[in-house]
């Protein structure tokens, strides 16, 4: 599933990023890449998602999070 697709309060980690060159490291740059556990704070619709992860709260477009996708993280 994509990041958009989660709802607030959970935890996923990341396992794929799909796009062009300058979007794959953008985002790894951020510290979001395959195998980081992400929190997802805040997501409204229309509104950026706010996630938190490495000690970091990052904001991050709906667009983006498209392209980011994850997996649930089990207990």
């Amino acid at each position: 599933m994509s990041l958009s697709e989660v709802k607030e309060n959970r935890e996923v980690c990341v396992s794929e990023i799909n796009g062009d060159t300058r979007f794959v490291s953008r985002i790894t740059s951020i510290g979001l890449t395959p195998g980081c556990r992400v929190s997802v704070i805040k997501n409204d619709k229309n509104r950026p998602m706010l996630v938190y992860s490495r000690d970091t709260m990052i904001a991050l477009n709906r667009n983006e999070c498209k392209g980011i996708l994850v997996e649930e993280v089990t207990a």
